[in-house]
């Protein structure tokens, strides 16, 4: 029986026989592979109870029953796993990783908005850093700011208050700049930041995102969620 050429789908055959079988086999390949969502794209192992409908973008090294099919979509349908060639351009929601990610031709690449003939590519990312307050005049989220991005703004949740003697508020920034991300900022569980850097800035190396007190110095203990939004860059391959 011959398939589509994209993806797979089973083919009815002239005079064959159960022709509903055929259709519902690929129906059910095309159901899965609308508004695609893939439970993860790194696992090598077939999940051991999958549900029907899952998919998975398969691994460089895959075993069992994914044996040979490195770089494939597995689908689960009626009750087995069926492969689908990835093709470049596609986009899928990755639910592991909690975004979009688009097929570079040899791998997902998560946040990928354009890419070149030749593999190169801009890359949007949110990344999310839960930062729990150190005692002290300042405290820092160690290396959250990505080196080689071009950060766009840091947005905030306090998870639980942050506290200090004396303390009215803190401000978010890095070292020589202890406000470019905002001042002022309140302490309370639920309250929420977002610093918008005025022009693009250029991060060469990784760097500290510091909170700064203000009125006291930190006590310890209080969690606050930070998420910087930037964009980086892949390199066209040789």
């Amino acid at each position: 029986m011959s398939d589509t050429t994209r993806f797979a789908l089973p083919l009815i055959e002239a005079a064959q026989a159960q022709k509903h079988v055929t259709v519902n086999e690929a129906l059910s390949r095309i159901d899965g592979l609308m508004q695609l969502t893939l439970i993860s794209v790194t696992d090598n192992t077939p999940p051991l109870t999958p549900q029907e409908g899952d998919a998975y973008g398969v691994g460089a090294a895959p075993v069992n029953e994914w044996s040979g099919q490195a770089g494939r979509i597995a689908l689960y349908v009626n009750g087995g796993w069926a492969f689908v060639p990835a093709s470049l351009g596609m986009r899928a929601y990755v639910a592991d990783q909690s975004g979009w990610a688009g097929y570079d031709g040899a791998d997902w690449v998560l946040g990928l908005q354009t890419l070149s003939a030749n593999g190169a590519g801009m890359v949007q990312r949110v990344i999310e850093v839960d930062h729990t307050i150190t005692a002290g005049t300042t405290s820092a989220a160690s290396f959250a700011l990505p080196g080689q991005s071009v950060v766009y703004g840091v947005t905030g949740r306090v998870l639980s208050d942050i506290t200090g003697t004396g303390l009215t508020g803190f401000s978010l920034g890095v070292a020589g700049s202890s406000n470019r991300y905002g001042s002022g900022l309140s302490l309370s569980q639920g309250s929420w930041l977002r610093g918008l850097t005025g022009t693009p800035l250029t991060y060469y190396a990784s760097e500290d995102l510091i909170l700064t007190g203000e009125g006291g110095d930190f006590d310890a203990g209080g969690v606050i969620r930070l998420a910087i939004h930037c964009v980086q860059f892949s390199l066209p391959a040789e």
